[in-house]
């Protein structure tokens, strides 16, 4: 069975598992990392999205042999000391807005939006609702009014 390492919430993990497991599943049953959640596993629903070197990815469809040691995965977990603090700004204004409702797709939205954020920054704009328009994380709570206004807030503070 091969080794397999990458970088996780700033440390270096390995795993030996076949090349072709799916991230989310290493993460979850080999790492004991519970903030992605599996929803779909086809990369639909978007519940599992966390970070890979800093752009928004499902791990349901990421295999781990795919990864190389240089590879950072950051999950729900990690963010926070991306910005060394307690919460990221994402997180304080999910809390601030009373987002969630049963919670399961909120790390995968979260890690969605940041990422979207972070772009746009990168472009030298600010968030529009078009860009809000172009996540595509699925919430069956129906909480999609306060999912945009936390990540205009979140991004007002990033």
């Amino acid at each position: 069975m091969p080794e397999h390492t990458f970088r996780l919430n700033g440390e270096q993990v390995t795993v030996t598992t076949a090349d072709d497991v799916r991230l989310l599943w290493v993460l979850r049953d080999l790492l004991g990392v519970h903030g992605p959640k599996y929803g779909c596993g086809i990369n639909v629903c978007k519940a599992c999205t966390s970070h890979v070197n800093g752009k928004a990815v499902n791990p349901c469809a990421i295999p781990v042999g795919e990864l190389s040691p240089t590879d950072e995965v950051t999950t729900i977990e990690g963010l926070p000391a991306t910005v060394d603090a307690e919460l990221h700004p994402m997180q304080e204004a999910w809390l601030e807005q009373d987002v969630v409702q049963c919670g399961y797709c909120q790390p995968g939205q979260i890690m969605a939006a940041v990422a979207l954020v972070r772009r746009v920054a990168a472009e030298g704009r600010e968030i529009t609702d078009s860009d809000i328009d172009g996540i595509r994380n699925i919430c069956r709570c129906g909480t999609y009014f306060r999912i945009r206004q936390a990540i205009k807030a979140g991004a007002s503070e990033m």
